[in-house]
């Protein structure tokens, strides 16, 4: 689990958590990234943010919006890279 957001940003406090982390889910949902399978929840003062997505650019694209919508708050990283490349052999039917 990577961590990331660790230093509070000067201003951070002004909005309440839940909606910072609607907003989060909202930006994925919509934006360029398009990005459902990534689940967010809020861990006492800290937020998870689990789930599979298609590549690592994906994955940092994620973690970088992440840390520009939740300054100041602890952000932790479950986040799993989908393994999409061929099968390097012939599966076996019994």
């Amino acid at each position: 689990m990577s961590r990331y957001g660790a230093h509070p940003a000067p201003g951070a406090g002004g909005a309440s958590l839940d909606y910072r982390v609607a907003h989060l889910a909202d930006h994925l949902a919509a934006g360029d990234l398009g990005e459902l399978g990534v689940r967010i929840e809020i861990r006492g003062e800290a937020v998870l943010l689990t789930g599979t997505v298609p590549s690592a650019q994906c994955r940092d694209d994620v973690l970088r919006l992440a840390r520009q919508e939740l300054p100041g708050t602890l952000v932790h990283s479950d986040i799993m890279v989908a393994d999409t490349s061929a099968p390097d052999h012939a599966e076996e039917v019994e």
